[in-house]
């Protein structure tokens, strides 16, 4: 089972396999802030103005930047609701893989140290 600092610890691979059911109910927890939804890992920020939205958005995009793994992104005033996962898993039919969850440890990181 992985755990919040183990997955900030680890850096995004390529040609990775989808994870089963199992394997995603073993990582959830791990980012308990996230809930599975589609297919997809999906969670809301939300912030104290346009401003802060903004500032939280560039820092996410070095982090997923440096990682190559890059999510859906909806932006709004106050809100930006981040939606992961991975396109080149399930001979391109898409899943989640062990990168969705790294990422989103590493964002729930940016977001407790300088938002929450």
């Amino acid at each position: 089972m992985s755990n919040a600092a183990d997955l900030r610890k680890q850096k995004c691979r390529h040609q990775l396999t989808a994870l089963n059911a199992e394997g995603i109910a073993q990582r959830l927890p791990a980012v308990a802030a996230w809930k599975l939804q589609d297919g997809k890992i999906v969670r809301e920020f939300t912030f104290a103005d346009y401003y802060d939205t903004l500032a939280y958005v560039n820092a996410l995009a070095y982090i997923i930047h440096a990682e190559d793994h890059h999510p859906e992104l909806v932006v709004t005033y106050n809100r930006c609701i981040v939606k992961f996962n991975t396109h080149s898993v399930n001979d391109g039919k898409g899943g989640l893989s062990e990168n969705d969850f790294i990422c989103a440890a590493k964002l729930d990181a940016l977001f407790e140290r300088s938002f929450a």
